[in-house]
């Protein structure tokens, strides 16, 4: 923020927090959202943000991916978003796309899986808390997602995620 910004904490809604969108799973109206909650997820996972009828981020771990024990920038994460994927998100409007993708990356230029695309919102939700049940079960080779090997760190990753 520029000294200059007008903004202040009550233009901050808690939807657009991240630090404070998990807790809101506890809000009794939570149960009107299209998204997972915490306890939807499989352990490990959670609610990082959830804009009502627009983008969704689940994040595996936050607890470790802390930069001490682990890089935070190798903190897995799913994102759902309305548009197709490799396009600027200015081109989607929430509300007004027929595409939803689920992009799944290991770190920033690292995707385990190809954007996947959906009909709906509720589809691609559904997909990514699939493709983060799929990633807990050890179901999903991320070794592979590597060009350059990063043994020891991949070592790791496998104790963390109990493989």
């Amino acid at each position: 923020m520029s000294d200059g910004d007008d903004t202040n904490d009550a233009d901050m809604s808690p939807e657009s927090d991240p630090d404070t969108s998990s807790r809101r799973d506890s809000d009794p109206d939570s149960s009107a959202r299209d998204g997972p909650t915490d306890a939807d997820l499989p352990e490990g996972w959670t609610v990082w943000n959830d804009e009502p009828d627009g983008r969704a981020i689940y994040a595996y771990r936050p607890d470790v991916f802390d930069a001490d024990q682990f890089p935070a920038a190798c903190m897995p994460t799913l994102y759902v978003a309305a548009g197709q994927a490799n396009r600027p998100a200015a081109e989607a409007e929430y509300g007004r796309t027929n595409v939803w993708r689920v992009e799944f990356f290991l770190e920033p230029e690292v995707e385990l899986v190809p954007a996947r695309t959906y009909d709906t919102r509720a589809e691609a939700v559904e997909n990514a808390r699939e493709l983060a049940a799929e990633f807990a079960r050890g179901d999903l080779d991320y070794r592979d997602a590597y060009q350059v090997p990063r043994d020891a760190y991949l070592d790791e990753l496998d104790e963390l995620t109990g493989e």
